[in-house]
């Protein structure tokens, strides 16, 4: 499997502002992490409380270890102008669970749309150039069945690959949940079921 098949690109942290200006208007450039949609309407209020006299709260994002969920908004720009170019820089950088917001005071002087697409365009570029990307290794659940006389065998395999013990329960039938990266998985299920006592079973939750 390809590399985006086990694991996400997202950035650790809220970035500082980076301004961009053209022709006396402003563009002030956000980005957060985000785990849910919910987020998004959080960040955005406190930057309307920051901003009181800014005019557009223009913003693109993508969810999902796979980036399957993408929305985009002009706040009143003229249609694609803002948060197409922002969502454009998110895409360039392959980033997902990630927020940019680019917070716009107006000048005067209108940019007409290639202007703003190239004012939110670069906005956006210049505040993720700036932040800290991070890897995030896709994972699956799996549920190891077993004997207590097989107990030391599977922490064996457990502690050789540094695997996350979930939940577990050890009496004279034992289980225990691990979270296994996806890379991994097909040799981890082979180091179990080269054991014909022990039973695997890959979870969905």
């Amino acid at each position: 499997m390809r590399e985006q098949n086990y694991a996400f690109k997202t950035i650790e942290q809220s970035s500082d502002v980076e301004l961009y200006k053209d022709k006396g208007s402003k563009f002030y450039a956000y980005a957060f992490p985000i785990q849910k949609e919910t987020d998004v309407k959080k960040h955005i209020e406190k930057l309307k409380e920051k901003h009181r006299s800014a005019r557009h709260f223009c913003y693109a994002y993508r969810l999902g270890p796979s980036a399957s969920h993408n929305r985009v908004s002009d706040d009143g720009e003229p249609n694609n102008s803002a948060g197409m170019p922002i969502l454009g820089q998110l895409q360039a950088k392959d980033l997902t669970n990630t927020l940019v917001v680019v917070v716009r005071y107006f000048g005067g002087i209108k940019l007409g749309v290639g202007g703003l697409i190239m004012a939110y365009k670069t906005a956006a570029k210049q505040i993720l150039e700036t932040i800290h990307i991070i890897t995030i290794y896709k994972s699956d659940n799996i549920k190891i069945n077993f004997t207590y006389n097989e107990l030391s065998y599977v922490m064996r395999i457990i502690k050789k690959y540094n695997l996350k013990i979930i939940q577990q329960h050890q009496e004279l039938a034992c289980w225990v949940k691990i979270s296994v990266k996806k890379k991994d998985l097909e040799s981890i299920l082979l180091a179990f079921s080269a054991h014909h006592k022990i039973e695997v079973e890959i979870l969905n939750d």
